[in-house]
Order: structure tokens, then C-alpha cells, then sequence
């Protein structure tokens, strides 16, 4: 028995609903705005109306990663803002609600986290959060921020040496992930 193929249409709708916030977030960590996130994000959905489905199929993420990213950049300079992950923005993420005995532990590890994060070069900050916040392979990374995989492997490991070496003591690092890989 053979799938009917999904038409054009609703395809772009399945794009939406599951990268959408997602891109909003990554587009914001950019511009420094919610607002322009959200016109940025809408900008990198209109092209994928147009584009062809044969060519962005298969790697669709990387794709929509991309045009958001560069378009992110181009929104950025002409407004000429830069902004870094802040609190408002990692609690507009969507996370499991974590028990109430490791709630302020965790917004103190938290807090720490964002501002060594914040102190990063721009493109170590950039491959952290599409790793870890984004969830992409380092092969996905690359595709998106045009670079070698061992450039993209090589910078994030920088990243976090550079991060574990400023927690170091002040983070429990159980509670946010900053093993290696």
C-alpha cells in the first residue's frame, strides 16, 4: 500500500506548527526582539511558500534555519541591535515544570549560565544555543552556519571548556546538562 503524498499546503502548515516557535526563539536570541523575531520568522515561512519542495525536502530544518538565520542578520544590522539570551527570553521557553525544591537552585544556575554564556564570542553563543536549545546535529549546524563540521565541533567544545572553567563551583551541573557531547 502506498502513502498519498500530503499536498503542498498542508505540508507548510506541518512545517509551521513544529518549527515556528522554535524559529521565533532562535530569531529573537538575533535580533533582540520578540517582534522582530516574529517578522523575521514570518519572512523565512513566506520562502519556504515559494520554494521548491523537491529541493528543501529531506533537509528541511537546516533550511528554514538558514534562511531565518540569515534574514535574522539582515534585520539585525539595518536595525543595528544585537541582543543575548536574557532572562525573559529562557523563561519564554517551553520546559518541564521542575519540582519546587530544585526551582531556585535552578534559576541561580540559570542566571550564571546566561550571563558566562553571554560573554561567549557571538559564534560560540550561536552553536551552544542551536545545539543544546535547538536540539540540532553538528551536521546541521554546519549547513546553517555555513561552516566545516570540525570548525562546528571544534567551537562548541571551546565553548563549553571555556563555560565549564567559569562555573566551575558555581553551577550544579546535574541540574543543566553541561556534560560533554
Amino acid at each position: 500500500m502506498t502513502q498519498t503524498p500530503i499536498s503542498h499546503e498542508s505540508w507548510i502548515r506541518a512545517a509551521l506548527e513544529h518549527y515556528e516557535s522554535k524559529l521565533i526563539r532562535y530569531a529573537w536570541g538575533i535580533t533582540g526582539s520578540r517582534e522582530l523575531a516574529c517578522d523575521v520568522v514570518q519572512d523565512t515561512f513566506l520562502k519556504l511558500c515559494t520554494a521548491e519542495r523537491a529541493k528543501v525536502e529531506g533537509h528541511l530544518a537546516p533550511w528554514l534555519y538558514t534562511v531565518c538565520r540569515n534574514r535574522a542578520f539582515d534585520v539585525r544590522k539595518k536595525e543595528g541591535r544585537m541582543s543575548v539570551l536574557d532572562k525573559e527570553q529562557s523563561e519564554a521557553r517551553a520546559s518541564d515544570a521542575p519540582l519546587p525544591d530544585t526551582e531556585a537552585a535552578r534559576g541561580e544556575d540559570r542566571e550564571a549560565i546566561l550571563g558566562v554564556l553571554g560573554n561567549l564570542p557571538e559564534q560560540q553563543q550561536e552553536i551552544f544555543k542551536l545545539k543544546f536549545e535547538h536540539g540540532m546535529t553538528y551536521r546541521e549546524i554546519a549547513k546553517v552556519m555555513e561552516m566545516p563540521l570540525s570548525s562546528v565541533s571544534a567551537t562548541l567544545t571551546k565553548a563549553l571548556r571555556t563555560m565549564r572553567l567559569r562555573l566551575n563551583g558555581q553551577v550544579n551541573q546535574a541540574h543543566v546538562g553541561l556534560g560533554g557531547n
